[in-house]
């Protein structure tokens, strides 16, 4: 009997350090998985960084109306106000009509 006694301690310390191996083998691949996640995150982030087109140059702040009728009667007003020379109005409207 004396042997059996002796086994079952062994055979406790052998099960709790195999599982204790396991458990550690465990979390250093759930870290290893972890840190390539994030390399490869960074990875991704510097190449959207690098493939983003600069921003483009800001648009004026008065935007000119799409259509040449609102152009015209826009330019017409600013012409009759004095903001406009004659021949201010003549190059922005010949511009405007294509000619």
């Amino acid at each position: 009997m004396p042997l059996v006694m002796r086994r079952r301690p062994l055979l406790r310390a052998a099960a709790i350090g195999g599982g204790s191996y396991y458990a550690g083998k465990r979390r250093m691949e759930a870290q290893q998985r972890e840190e390539d996640e994030r390399a490869r995150i960074a990875q991704l982030e510097a190449q959207q960084g690098a493939a983003t087109p600069a921003p483009a140059p800001a648009a004026p702040a008065a935007a000119p109306p799409a259509d040449p009728i609102g152009r015209l009667q826009e330019l017409g007003e600013l012409h009759a106000s004095g903001v406009l020379t004659d021949e201010e109005f003549a190059q922005q409207k010949a511009k405007l009509l294509g000619g």
